[in-house]
């Protein structure tokens, strides 16, 4: 992949002050093979959130630089030292609906495909830290390569260009991802979404299993009509005529106030962002600003992400949850402001094959807020589940040609 880099950022999303709705802590553990009862354990060994990382958790010593050429122990890791990385080095990759830029973090050559996908306002860079842990050796298992990580920017976010067609439906987002991974030619992958995100890789593996080895869903965007005060303001917000008046009128504030409004809606404890983390949410808020197409791109979004919420019948989120075949992990934050972590029931119940976690004292953004946990939770579930590492369908055919 071509080294193209671009100011480090850590985008934002949401503006209310309002107070989180907190759910019981508990996780849901099961047999990949075997269907969901839908139960969830209160308090069934859920994950502090004061505890270190787990013994099970990918962490070492040492860590990358920001050059993608480095090897996995190269540089200063930021879990454990406390020092943020930057994010990923990435490169615009032409795809038939549109170009899009893709971050990569550098792995070992035998380390497990994998690809992330951000949720509304946000960018590939939100993953920064994780695909950091993800890629160690050992990450997925004792023995094992680790993930090499990419992370797109879905068109219009991030670094991506709008889409030529001004589409920007979950079935648009979807397709740009399916043409990602086909284009890789290195399927099945992992893949990992936040919010929107998770709906799009939900979407995908319900209707092209093939590509999918793991899901993994971080607060999903599944939909959920029980009234809650900052779904219901996004919902308003998403209007033409008030989505408009309301972007104006928060773009006449500062950056900094801006992004401080952000981090309080995402993450249940805001002190845990840390100020590097905080400085390049602030110099991405500023860049935007700067584009003629972000507010149109953030408005069309959330309309499409409201209408899929709205949708009934077979073609439904819900009903595509009922048909994914892959290992399946879903992690709710406790004090989740955005999706409802409730949710999690229907979750443990609508899945036929996975693990459903909320963890304690965590917000919408878990990957961000605590990706060490998060990475624990996800080995965890990987080994649970005895995924190994055969050669992908596509790499077998590669191999054989």
């Amino acid at each position: 992949m071509t080294d193209r880099k671009v100011p480090d950022a850590a985008a934002t999303l949401s503006h209310s002050g309002s107070r989180p709705d907190a759910a019981p802590a508990g996780r849901r553990a099961l047999n990949p093979s075997a269907p969901t009862d839908g139960s969830i354990t209160p308090g069934a060994g859920a994950t502090s959130d004061r505890s270190a990382t787990r013994d099970r958790s990918a962490t070492s010593d040492s860590g990358p630089t920001s050059d993608s050429s480095a090897t996995p122990d190269s540089g200063p890791r930021s879990v454990s030292s406390g020092v943020p990385i930057p994010a990923w080095p990435g490169e615009l990759v032409q795809l038939p609906s549109g170009d899009v830029f893709v971050r990569a973090a550098p792995a070992r050559h035998d380390a497990e495909p994998a690809l992330f996908v951000h949720g509304l306002g946000g960018s590939a860079a939100n993953w920064t830290d994780l695909m950091d842990l993800l890629r160690q050796p050992d990450a997925l298992g004792p023995g094992t390569a680790g993930m090499a990580g990419e992370a797109i920017d879905l068109p219009g976010f991030g670094f991506s260009p709008p889409p030529p067609d001004g589409d920007y439906s979950l079935a648009a987002r979807a397709e740009s991802v399916i043409e990602l991974i086909e284009r890789r030619g290195n399927w099945p992958v992992h893949v990992i979404g936040n919010s929107m995100g998770g709906a799009i890789l939900t979407r995908i593996a319900a209707r092209r299993p093939e590509l999918v080895r793991t899901l993994t869903l971080v607060s999903p965007a599944l939909p959920d009509l029980r009234p809650r005060l900052l779904p219901a303001r996004l919902a308003l917000v998403s209007t033409p005529v008030i989505g408009r008046l309301v972007m104006d009128h928060m773009r006449q504030l500062p950056p900094e106030r801006r992004t401080e409004m952000s981090v309080r809606d995402l993450y249940a404890d805001p002190s845990r962002m840390q100020p590097e983390r905080r400085a390049e949410a602030i110099a991405e808020v500023i860049r935007r600003d700067d584009l003629g197409y972000a507010t149109d791109v953030l408005l069309a979004s959330g309309r499409a992400l409201v209408a899929e919420y709205l949708r009934r019948g077979p073609g439904s989120l819900w009903r595509d949850a009922a048909r994914v075949t892959a290992p399946t992990l879903v992690i709710h934050g406790s004090h989740d402001r955005l999706v409802n972590p409730s949710t999690a029931g229907r979750a443990a119940r609508t899945f036929r094959c996975g693990r459903v976690v909320v963890l304690p004292g965590v917000g919408h953004v878990a990957m961000m807020e605590r990706p060490d946990v998060v990475a624990a939770e996800m080995r965890g579930f990987l080994v649970t589940a005895e995924i190994t590492a055969p050669p992908s369908r596509a790499r077998a055919a590669q191999a054989g040609s």
